[in-house]
């Protein structure tokens, strides 16, 4: 069974620091798409990241620019995403996921549709206090 387990969500003050952890089992992350999306209450979810396997591109929503990295550790199965100078508007449940298909949901501009990510792990809470 394809599956993600999150980690490393909890309760920080603005400015400080989280890295979350998105450790897949049942399949390999060599040459696939993974990618963050995030909701935070009230609002819909949305696209925060994502790192393309097949052609190294890595995309950054606006809001997270220079504040997050993402990064794959490939013998450890995992993708991470290191998250600097914390604001509250970070505070949301945080999601990795992977797309159903090879298609271009990744690349440096673009993060594909969530409706195209259909394996999905159970989300980590991220909370942001001032």
């Amino acid at each position: 069974q394809e599956q993600f387990v999150e980690s490393g969500g909890g309760l920080v003050q603005a400015g400080g620091s989280l890295r979350l952890s998105c450790a897949a089992s049942g399949f390999t992350l060599d040459r696939k798409i993974v990618a963050w999306f995030r909701q935070a209450p009230g609002k819909n979810r949305e696209g925060v990241s994502c790192v393309n396997g097949r052609d190294g591109s890595i995309y950054y929503a606006d809001s997270v620019k220079d504040r997050f990295t993402i990064s794959r550790d490939k013998a450890k199965n995992t993708v991470y995403l290191q998250m600097n100078d914390l604001k509250p508007e970070d505070t949301a449940a945080y999601y990795c996921a992977k797309p159903r298909d090879y298609g271009m949901w990744c690349t440096e501009t673009w993060l594909g549709p969530q409706n195209e990510f259909d394996t999905w792990g159970q989300g980590t809470q991220v909370t942001v206090s001032e």
